[in-house]
This record gives structure tokens, sequence and C-alpha cells, in this order.
């Protein structure tokens, strides 16, 4: 099963005009998630830097994953439903607002509580993106191509994995984390006029209350079970993922242009990884995630066992990412398919879980790092991974033996 058409009334514009300022939306849309997502996980390229100039551990610099994604997971709900009366043209283009400060005062911050604190409010502007981003980009093209919307909305993800984390990587190499974060917001700047320019009036169509939000999973026994696999699968990855740089830096003495490079690798492997993945999740949706899933606890224990040359590294890097590309689509239709009539509620639920795992990985791969060695997040990500595949396999067997 594929995302579910949108249930919230897509437009259907008429005029070959109004159709391609549809798709420029969309486009801007996608724009949106690769500045809201390069600016919740930057840190992760700029650990080192981050840490040294601050004057902070590494598992502290982490934090400003951890307070991004507390705010993005926690908020959600209820920002979501607090807004459900706001335009979402100028709901969106309000949260690029609140991303474009956050990134200018991270730039010129001088000292790490303000950074922290600056990360959590940008966390609630992430959050409700994520919530409302791929609704409106169904709505506003004909609703025989909602589905290809979404998927384009998606590809923001590989983009900015693919060229977002790295290039912000390459440009402190090349100046400083402050001139990166300044970039940053000039960037998010332009995409909050794009979004002003080419979306159409998009008035509230399907939002909920808390009381109904908080019902779903109680109710819905499917959607329980799926965002438990994606606290799982979370956990492990960003765990994990968080701390890449400082173990290359550890076990293989990396440079900065060498991370670039893997996280490079790693984005493309996600790229294929989400193009394998569109194939496989119309034949098989659990199938897709628990193959997904045991290709990345591969790609973990290649890094550990050949991870201290550059060639088991890159290799490791491709499988992880490609794992990482198909398990994450698959966990998104998942969720939709466990609850395909409440679409914006059960985003908000994924949502939820999603950005509060991404802070909980990043704060337990801190603690791992700081106390045990930056090795331990590896082996983290093996077991928690491994708890998401067999929840989902156990799942799949109960299915089957009550159909």
């Amino acid at each position: 099963m594929t995302i579910q058409d949108e249930t919230n009334s897509p437009a259907t514009p008429q005029e070959p005009l109004i159709a391609t300022r549809g798709w420029l939306g969309v486009a801007a849309i996608t724009a949106s998630l690769f500045v809201f997502l390069t600016t919740e996980l930057m840190p992760i390229g700029l650990l080192t830097p981050l840490s040294e100039s601050l004057g902070v551990s590494v598992g502290s610099a982490g934090l400003m994953v951890t307070a991004q994604g507390v705010a993005a997971g926690l908020g959600v709900p209820f920002i979501v439903a607090w807004t459900r009366r706001v335009n979402r043209r100028r709901l969106l283009t309000a949260l690029l607002a609140v991303l474009a400060v956050g990134n200018l005062i991270t730039s010129i911050a001088p000292n790490y509580p303000l950074i922290l604190g600056t990360r959590l409010i940008m966390g609630f502007a992430s959050g409700v993106f994520w919530a409302i981003g791929v609704s409106m980009a169904m709505r506003i093209v004909p609703e025989k191509h909602a589905n290809r919307a979404a998927a384009v909305v998606m590809s923001g993800i590989s983009i900015a994995t693919i060229v977002g984390i790295p290039l912000g990587t390459l440009l402190e190499g090349a100046s400083d984390w402050r001139a990166t974060f300044l970039i940053w917001a000039g960037l998010s700047t332009l995409v909050l006029l794009a979004v002003a320019f080419t979306i159409p009036s998009l008035p509230s169509a399907n939002a909920v209350s808390v009381r109904e939000v908080f019902e779903l999973p109680v109710k819905n026994v499917p959607l329980r079970v799926v965002l438990v696999m994606v606290v799982f699968f979370v956990l492990g990855h960003f765990g994990a993922y968080t701390f890449v740089r400082p173990y290359l830096e550890d076990s293989t003495s990396a440079s900065v242009g060498f991370i670039t490079v893997v996280l490079i690798v790693f984005g493309t492997g996600g790229a294929i990884g989400n193009f394998i993945g569109g194939q496989t999740v119309n034949k098989s949706l659990r199938g897709s995630f628990i193959v997904g899933g045991l290709i990345m606890i591969v790609a973990l224990v290649m890094l550990l066992a050949i991870g201290t040359n550059d060639v088991g590294v890159i290799a490791a890097m491709v499988l992880w990412g490609l794992a990482f590309g198909v398990v994450q689509l698959s966990q998104i239709n998942m969720t939709l398919a466990a609850a395909p009539d409440t679409f914006e509620a059960a985003m908000s639920l994924n949502t939820m879980a999603y950005n509060t795992c991404i802070a909980l990985g990043a704060l337990i791969g801190g603690l791992f790092a700081d106390q045990v060695g930056v090795t331990s997040v590896v082996w983290f990500g093996i077991i928690l991974v491994a708890l998401a595949v067999i929840l989902c396999a156990s799942s799949s067997r109960q299915a089957a033996s009550t159909s």
C-alpha cells in the first residue's frame, strides 16, 4: 500500500496555469522540508567544532538535536489543534519565519544555553511542519496526482541528507559553524518567500482536537503497534547516526573532507532506498520494513567490524543509507495504512513519536558516548533496530493468523 489519497478535499484546479502553480507550491513545500530537516540535523556534522567552540562535551553538543526534537515531538498535537482555524499557507509562512530567525540567533549566540533555548522554539515550528506539510502538498494539485505530490515532498529528506547536511559540514570546514547557520537563515528566508508567492490560500480542512488525536492509538491497535515500531527504529537509527562524526574521528582519524563524503554517501544510499522502497511497499509493506531493518543491522555490524578503513566505512554507510530509505518510507506508509480515515491525526502522532525519539536517541547516545565511548552508540543502534524488526515480524504473523 502506498500513501493514501488526501481526505482533506484536495483542490481540483481546472486551468493549466493554476495546475502549474500547484506544482510550484509542492516544490516550495519540498524546499521547506529541506530547510527544516537540515536545520534540525545540522549539528550531527558539526558536533566536534561545536563542542570545542562552546566549551562543552560532544554529548552535550548533541543536545542541540535533542532540544529541537523534543519540542517538535511533544508540541505538535497541541499546536496543530490550537491552530486548527489558521489558514495553512499563513501557518507555514509563520513557521518558516521562526526557522529563519532561529538560525540567525544560533549563528550569533554568545553562549550555549541561548542556543539550546532557540533550538527548543525552532523545534515547535519543525513539528507542526511535519504534521501539515504533506497534506498541504496533496491539496494543491489535482486529486489524481495527490500521491505523487506527497512523494515529491518526501524526497526532501533525501535532498537534505545528500546535499544539506554534508554541505553544512563543508561550509564549516571552509569557515566556521556560525557561518553555516547564518547561510541557513538566508535559505529559510528564501523558502518563506517561495511559500508566500506559490501556495494558494488553504483554509484548515481537517484538523482535530487534542483529545481526538490522543484517543486514536488507544482505539486503533494497528496504529499503536506501528508507532511502537517507529519508536524503536528512530531511537536506534538516530542514537547511532547522531555520533557518526565522533565515531569516525575516533576509529579512523577521519578528516572533515572524508566525513563530508561519508554523509553524501549515506544520503545517496537513502535516495536509492527511497526508490527501492517505492517499488517494494506495494508488494509487501511490512516485508519492506523487516528487510530494510535487517540491512540496517548488517550495515552497523559492518561499521564495527571493518569500519577502521575508508573502504569499509563507505560500504557500511551506503548500506545504512539504503536501509534507512526503505524503512523510512515503509513506516510512513504503515502509519497511514493503519489510520487512512484520520490522515492529519495519524501524521501528528507519527511526528510526535519520530521527533521525540530523534531527541531521545541523541540524548541516550550522548550519554553512552560520554560514559562508555562512541563505539557503544553503534551497539545501541543495533539493539533498538533489532527490536523494531522483531515487533514488525511478530505483528505480521499475528495479522496473518487472524485473517
